[in-house]
């Protein structure tokens, strides 16, 4: 399920059917396959926290700074049980499927740490607080600063990141900010320019924020952060770009509005005044005549462009040592893309909860093999190039003992090197194949 998840990914009948490319033959059959995704399921924490040791020992993994994100894949039913994990949520590929949420751990390093799978319709905030405190008590972390996007950044997660000693670093959306901090951050005075497309500054700022106590009321709690905030031109025009696309949206629902409908115009309604909609139906009941474009609410966006707000409980680190924390979020969202496009994750096939939970538990030990992969190849090569030179390296049978590679690129010779594996061999006899194999297991 590894290899075939890594070269040929699939389904499981997929991959019980490609047993036939790999050298070595197997005598399994397809129910094999399903009761083994009973027995990973059963044995998932335990192999996890192998395999956080073994990354630990070869690869000296560094979980002083942890990076965490969350998204989630569809599957490729539409029928849901009402305890089934497959649940309609906000699904980030705008998908009407069910889907299922996983919150991602990764190191210092970019190597994935862990996960956790959630129902479809949990919140992304919410699954922090049960991944933190599992990571830290199945792999012994004493304490780690967290960076996140600002899908996290609510009061119980700071709390509660700050009660178990560790620390965050996260975003703050600008739009969604009160008005003193609005104020700070379009306030010119205090901001060091680094050339002429971008500048920052920071203060240390006292903040209450929302927690709720374990009787469900609210409680006002105050924390000591610093606040980095900086400006980019690349980011306001982007933010620009984006708006402009809206507006054009935003007119063409003014000009029709019959043509949408609440779900039809996300996005577009924020830019008009007083619309309403039928809470049944989802139609806009404001009559065409009295939709108006809510000209000051875009001039105050426009002026928030290319701002970015982080939080932080480390006040000693320098702004660019913060700014450059978060910037390294771009390792776990690459890496979530990797999941999707070249390990195909998604559809996932499956239904039963345990079968969901050892499917992805396939996906994210090759994954983390890909990602092992790449570092010891020191960053030369892709994911997704290392994937398809290695997919390529196959063979044919010539006659009996002797077999043909037709294949050899600049990849497979870094990788032979680094492996110590002679991939440039265009014929090959069975018993030095044979000799290969074994010396790749005993590693």
């Amino acid at each position: 399920m590894i290899f075939t998840r890594l070269l040929y990914p699939g389904s499981k009948y997929q991959s019980f059917e490609n047993q036939s490319l790999f050298f070595e033959r197997t005598t399994f059959k397809l129910a094999d396959v399903y009761r083994a995704l009973s027995f990973y399921n059963e044995k998932k924490d335990d192999f996890l926290s192998w395999l956080h040791d073994q990354v630990t020992e070869n690869y000296g993994r560094d979980t002083s700074r942890v990076f965490y994100d969350v998204t989630n894949y569809y599957f490729e039913t539409e029928t849901i049980k009402e305890d089934d994990m497959r649940r309609k949520g906000v699904s980030k590929e705008h998908r009407p499927n069910p889907i299922v949420q996983m919150g991602l751990f990764m190191d210092n390093q970019g190597i994935p740490i862990t996960y956790q799978l959630f129902p479809g319709n949990t919140n992304d905030c919410m699954t922090y607080r049960p991944n933190l405190k599992k990571m830290k008590l199945d792999y012994g972390i004493k304490r780690a600063v967290v960076v996140a996007d600002k899908g996290m950044t609510t009061g119980d997660n700071i709390w509660y990141t700050l009660s178990a000693k560790d620390g965050y670093v996260f975003s703050m959306s600008v739009r969604g900010a009160n008005k003193a901090l609005k104020d700070y951050v379009t306030n010119e005075n205090g901001y060091e320019w680094l050339g002429k497309e971008y500048k920052r500054k920071s203060r240390l700022y006292p903040r209450d924020i929302q927690v709720t106590a374990k009787n469900g009321k609210k409680l006002t709690r105050q924390v000591h952060e610093k606040q980095v905030i900086f400006w980019s031109e690349k980011y306001a025009k982007k933010a620009k770009y984006e708006r402009e696309k809206i507006l054009q949206k935003t007119q063409a629902l003014i000009d029709n509005p019959g043509a949408y409908k609440r779900a039809t115009s996300v996005g577009a309604s924020n830019y008009i005044k007083n619309i309403r909609f039928d809470k049944k139906t989802g139609e806009i009941l404001t009559p065409k005549e009295q939709l108006q474009l809510d000209i000051e609410k875009i001039k105050e966006q426009e002026k928030l462009d290319g701002y970015y707000v982080l939080i932080t409980s480390e006040y000693n680190e320098s702004d660019d040592a913060i700014i450059d924390m978060y910037r390294g979020l771009w390792r776990i969202e690459e890496t979530f893309r990797i999941t999707k496009s070249n390990l195909e994750t998604r559809p996932v096939y499956v239904s039963s909860q345990e079968h969901i939970e050892a499917h992805f538990l396939t996906c994210f030990v090759s994954l983390t093999i890909a990602r092992l992969l790449e570092m010891e190849m020191k960053g030369e090569y892709g994911v997704s190039r290392l994937l398809n030179s290695l997919r390529k390296a196959e063979c044919t049978e010539l006659k009996q003992n002797y077999y043909l590679f037709d294949y050899y690129d600049d990849v497979l010779e870094a990788v032979g090197k680094q492996f110590q594996i002679d991939f440039s061999s265009r014929y090959r006899r069975l018993g030095e194949i044979k000799k290969i194999l074994a010396q790749t297991k005993k590693r």
